[in-house]
This record gives structure tokens, sequence and C-alpha cells, in this order.
């Protein structure tokens, strides 16, 4: 072999030796690269209104969630099913549902232990005001217990510095206030069996927090309603009711107490304010709220305005009725059964602390709430 030749192969030897070491080199600095993992939480109540919104925000947000639902008589899985995919169909889905029950200490653990989740939603509750009244100790059991339970789970399974757990508290908490507006000092005066339930979770949350570092927030939400609000509340049954007198498919709509006075505000703007509350540095308690007052009269009067009837009222007490004013019809009567044992009068919040430090402020006014639901409930009643 002439020497010419010999040098040109031993450069080329030398190249590709350069290039394997460059490519080994690359290979290990993307192996020794850290990985950004997909942040995990656990909706614990997924298929209510809130937490089908909080759903489709950290899906949004990038996020794995894993939600929790009951077996019950019927499936109520309607809010998220636009969401789910089987697992069979599509294994990298980021959304995956579980069984599980509040009443279940054991179901809970096991459940915390398998998805070991870096942010938990406590959003399950029996949530019904007037219900709670008939069905006290359950709604214990579910509200206060139930929170008790996920906080013990985090706590045993040494999860207190991994995860960070929020917990849904109620402006029902402040019952007979003892101050205008409510904020996160206002003193809390429960007026049922669910506004106390809701006073020991907040107290628990609190003690973890201060006995065992956890990471753990109240988020205090003023009445927050949206076109997935559950059917039994007054808004949504407001809404409904209207849409479907309007059509001629139902007669009346009846109420109890129209002059209580309620801070109403949009579920899908109050779920953002839940994830800022973990994301902060340090934990803490909000209130979340519009800062504005509202009858359920006003409501009622705005709910038919939309659809193009003006509501009149004639009556005093018990015996006070809506009248359609074109026709002279009745259109909404009161119905004492729906009268609460001891009644809230009115609750306003003050989410000043919110606005500062989490930047959050609500987006949709009351107006636009009446006339989204308005217009939700109307579409739904001509799907075929």
């Amino acid at each position: 072999m002439n020497i010419f030749l010999l040098f040109l192969l031993i450069g080329h030897f030398g190249k590709a030796s350069s290039l394997i070491q460059e490519s080994q080199t690359v290979k290990i600095k993307l192996q020794q690269a850290p990985s950004t993992e997909i942040k995990k939480a656990l909706i614990i109540g997924v298929t209510g209104q809130d937490g089908s919104y909080l759903a489709e925000f950290l899906l949004d947000k990038g996020y794995e969630v894993h939600g929790t639902k009951r077996r019950s008589s019927s499936f109520n899985t309607a809010r998220v099913d636009h969401i789910f995919k089987d697992l069979h169909e599509d294994r990298n889905t980021r959304f995956i549902l579980h069984y599980a029950d509040l009443a279940d200490s054991a179901n809970l653990i096991d459940l915390l232990q398998q998805i070991k989740p870096d942010e938990i939603y406590n959003l399950g509750a029996q949530s019904h005001v007037h219900v709670s009244f008939q069905i006290p100790e359950y709604t214990s059991q579910i509200d206060y217990i139930g929170t008790l339970r996920i906080l013990e789970a985090i706590r045993v399974l040494g999860l207190t510095k991994k995860t960070k757990y929020y917990q849904a508290s109620s402006s029902e908490m402040y019952g007979k206030v003892q101050e205008i507006p409510q904020t996160e000092k206002t003193p809390f005066y429960p007026r049922s069996p669910y506004g106390i339930a809701k006073v020991a979770a907040y107290w628990a949350t609190v003690n973890y927090r201060e006995s065992y570092g956890m990471f753990a927030c109240n988020g205090i939400l003023f009445n927050h309603e949206s076109p997935r609000r559950g059917e039994t509340f007054v808004t949504r049954k407001i809404t409904r009711a209207a849409v479907r007198i309007k059509q001629g498919l139902q007669n009346m709509l009846y109420l109890g107490n129209l002059d209580a006075k309620r801070d109403w505000g949009y579920a899908k703007d109050y779920v953002e304010a839940m994830w800022l509350m973990l994301q902060q540095d340090q934990p803490e308690d909000f209130v979340v709220a519009t800062g504005e007052m509202h009858t359920v009269r006003e409501f009622v009067e705005l709910a038919f305005k939309e659809l193009g009837i003006d509501i009149e009222w004639k009556g005093i007490g018990v015996e006070e009725k809506g009248i359609d004013k074109s026709t002279g019809k009745p259109l909404v009567a009161i119905d004492p059964y729906y009268f609460r044992p001891a009644e809230v009068e009115l609750l306003m919040g003050n989410s000043a602390k919110a606005r500062d430090l989490l930047h959050w402020t609500p987006k949709t006014n009351f107006l636009d709430l009446v006339k989204l639901m308005v217009e939700q409930d109307s579409k739904a009643l001509v799907k075929p």
C-alpha cells in the first residue's frame, strides 16, 4: 500500500472515531438531562360542576388528571364524558377515572398510594344545603370525616412533602354573617348541617397544615354557577324552568326565599383560583367571590327577561306570585317546603387577598352568567 493511501485511510478512521465519540457524548448528555415529569392531579368529585371544569383546565395545563367517581344507581359522568377516553383505545390518555368514596378510608389510601399525586383537589361532598337538614349525619360523614380521611391518607403514606392539598370550603360557613362583606378573617356562624361540616373540614385542613407542615389550602368559594350546575340548585332550577315554561313544557316554577341575597360567580372562572392557590410558595386560605350581591328574585327576573318574558310580583309572603306582565298568567310561586329551618339571608365575599396574592379576578359578571345559563338550557332543550 502506498504512503498516500495509508494516510488517507488513517484520516478517515480518525474522523469516524471522532464522530463516534461525539455521538456518544451527545447520547450521554441526553441521558443525563433532567426529564420534565408530567404533574399528576387527583380530583375528588371530578364528575361535578367544579370537577369537570377543573379537569379541563388542568388538562390544558399539561397535567395527568385522575378523577374519582362513586358507584351509584345511575352513571353520573355526563359532565366529563367529552374528555374521557378508554385506556383500551388510547394508552396515552391523560384523564383517568377511578372508583372511590369519601366514606372508605382504605380505598382512599390505596388510591393515593397508587397515584402519588402532586396535587389533590377535594371537591367531593354532599353539597346541597337543603338536603343536609334531612341527612345531617351522612353530610357530616362525607363533608367532614371524608376530608379527614384524605388528610390522614396523605400523612400516613408519607406524601406530606410531595402532595399539595386543596379543600373546597364554602361561604355557607359564614351563615348568620358577622360582617359584610366576608373575608378570610370573618368569624364563622354556620346555619345548616352542611355549613357545620364544612367548618369542621376547614379547621381539619388548617390543623394538618400547622401540625405536619402539609401544603394545604382552603378555598372559601362563594356561590358559583354554570350550565353544568345540578338541576336541583336554585339558579339552574330557575333557568331550566324558565326555558321549559317558555316552550310550554312546564306551567309553574316553585321557589323558597325570593329575597335571599347571594354573591354569584361563574364556576369556570373559579377553578383557576383553586389551581393558583396550590402554585404559591406558602399555603394560605383564600376567599373567592365577585363582591356583588343579588337576590333570587333578581335572578328570576333576568332569566325570564332573556326569553322575552317580563315578570311582575303580586301578593305577600307565601301567597306572592311572579306574573307574566303580557298575559297575566302566574309563572312563579312560593312553596314553604323550600324554606330552610335556619335561613342564611345574605352572603357577599371580599376577595381582595386573592386579587393581591393570586392575581385572580372574576371574568364573568352576573348578567352574562344568567344569559349563558339560559342560552345553554335553551340549546339543551332543542337537542334531538
